[in-house]
């Protein structure tokens, strides 16, 4: 699906204003509100605005530590099984399969390098899982970075 700048400009404002009223948004746009409303509802049903939910910060929460960890999985249960035994691990953010000489990689939070253990130990445990690596990241520079990406999508008026 192709963007607009008004799409642009309205995934921004709603991005950096959580709770923004459809009649501010259009306000601030300087468009109808039917045209902002329309706008959002295109946007959701597409799926370019996939969630509006709150974004959650970890370390807030008491995990301050994130981990990337690579899988090597017993190809004879396959992907889908591990991901479903994964799922049970709450400290596990993502999964994605992979390409390379690892299956998956997984994003892991955790309070400190002794629980950081303990969660390994369940995903060394899931059935499927033949073997972990990981790296602790020392800082995070930018996480769910996607209005760049929005607003190079968008072409110039």
């Amino acid at each position: 699906m192709s963007i607009d700048q008004l799409d642009a400009r309205l995934i921004t404002l709603i991005s950096e204003n959580a709770g923004i009223s459809v009649v501010e948004c259009a306000r601030r746009l300087g468009v109808a509100r039917a045209t902002a409303q329309g706008r959002l509802d295109r946007l959701r049903r597409t799926g370019v605005i996939a969630s509006e939910a709150p974004q959650i910060d970890p370390a807030a929460l008491g995990y301050p530590l994130r981990t990337f960890c690579t899988i090597q999985i017993l190809q004879s249960v396959g992907h889908q099984r591990v991901a479903e035994g994964l799922a049970r691990i709450p400290e596990l953010l993502e999964l994605h399969t992979i390409t390379g000489d690892y299956d998956m990689m997984a994003t892991i939070v955790s309070r400190s390098t002794h629980d950081l253990q303990r969660v390994l130990d369940l995903i060394s445990h899931t059935e499927g899982v033949a073997r972990a690596s990981t790296r602790l990241a020392l800082e995070s520079h930018f996480k769910n970075r996607t209005l760049p990406l929005v607003r190079s999508t968008a072409p110039e008026s």
